[in-house]
């Protein structure tokens, strides 16, 4: 017991640094691990101070003042290493999860392992499904967070963020036996929801697209089918943070998600779908200012790989996109929805608290690649 103890010291030294330029830099702690495996069963079981040579004693300085602790045993157990994402006490709505297999719900997982409390936004028509699924336990396997314990999700919204308000929803729709049941379902009433049943939200995702021509190639894309793409899938997230920011504490974070058709000809991801997304990254760069400025709101996107969910199968060849990346990115492996889960997280937390207006690539490296390195031709030329 003693020999374990010892084997695991550890001294920490905290500097306060007063001549940091930043007021939120008012101190910085340093981390020694130190081996005393020679060191006593009396001294291993101590936690009394000592003093050891210092950066401080090689550097003096009038503003630098070491307090140096022996910590072992219990100590040891509740000390911190690492950078961990930490968002407990914080609030998320995550617009645009629908099943159990997109990146939203991977999204979702991430941030309740790292503490948040989950709100979700769900499309109307798929709503029932939804939470028939969730009270059946039928999404309790993928639920399932990394330390064994099951994400909770606080409370499901009906959402359909192509209407901000009840006056914007068309009589057909209105009437439509797939809204039958469900009320306030418009980002504005969405919005007074959240507020009257949670006060505040800290964090706000945005995982919605949609495009009713997303087959069709642009040439053939109706001005109608066009317009609808960027409604659902751009314009929603400028409603979402619109009628969310007031209710957004201040230091929240925002992030959606984009694909680099927004930049790169994808040969059949039509129906204006290319351009919605865009629209998402300019209007990210945008909204990061305007946000910032207004509410101390962090505005970003991520790029994310190809994904094989249900909502992706839509374009019809997602398959192949699969192939393609696995064939042609710098890492040549498939990309996982936890991987884009986790680089939520991180753009969410206080560790990217420096981090607005960006497009972070979560793709294996894909976007960087400017040949198809499994391409015919080349094959030809060797």
């Amino acid at each position: 017991m003693g020999a374990s103890a010892a084997a695991g010291l550890h001294v920490v030294v905290a500097r306060p640094c007063a001549s940091s330029p930043g007021r939120m830099f008012k101190s910085r702690t340093a981390f020694w691990r130190i081996n005393l495996k020679g060191a006593s069963q009396g001294l291993a079981n101590s936690s009394s101070i000592f003093s050891i040579r210092s950066p401080c004693e090689r550097y003096p300085s009038k503003f630098c003042r070491v307090v140096t602790r022996a910590l072992s045993g219990e100590s040891e157990k509740r000390t911190a290493y690492g950078l961990p994402i930490d968002l407990r006490g914080k609030r998320a709505f995550i617009a645009g999860v629908a099943d159990d297999n997109g990146y939203g719900w991977a999204i979702a997982k991430a941030l309740a392992f790292a503490g948040a409390e989950i709100l979700v936004g769900t499309w109307v028509p798929a709503l029932n499904i939804f939470e028939t699924s969730l009270r059946r336990g039928k999404f309790d396997e993928s639920r399932r967070l990394p330390n064994g314990s099951l994400m909770h999700i606080a409370k499901v919204y009906p959402l359909d963020a192509v209407y901000d308000t009840p006056e914007d929803v068309p009589e057909d729709v209105k009437t439509n036996k797939r809204y039958a049941g469900s009320s306030n379902w418009t980002v504005k009433e969405v919005a007074e929801s959240v507020k009257n049943d949670f006060g505040s939200i800290d964090i706000l995702v945005h995982s919605l697209a949609n495009g009713p021509e997303v087959t069709k190639p642009l040439l053939e894309t109706s001005r109608r089918g066009y317009l609808a793409a960027i409604s659902a899938s751009s314009y929603s997230f400028v409603s979402l943070l619109q009628h969310f920011l007031p209710i957004m504490n201040p230091g929240g974070a925002t992030v959606s998600l984009t694909y680099i058709a927004s930049e790169r000809t994808i040969p059949g991801y039509g129906g204006g779908m290319s351009s919605a997304k865009a629209a998402l990254e300019s209007d990210t760069r945008v909204l990061a200012f305007e946000a910032g400025r207004k509410g101390q709101i962090r505005v970003n996107t991520i790029s994310a790989g190809p994904l094989g969910s249900r909502a992706a199968k839509a374009i019809g060849f997602i398959e192949k996109m699969i192939d393609y990346s696995y064939s042609n990115a710098p890492l040549q492996k498939e990309l996982l929805a936890d991987e884009v889960g986790n680089t939520a997280a991180f753009l969410v937390s206080p560790l990217a608290s420096a981090v607005t207006g960006s497009v972070v690539y979560v793709d294996n490296g894909l976007n960087t690649m400017g040949l198809a390195i499994d391409s015919r031709s080349l094959a030809t030329q060797n």
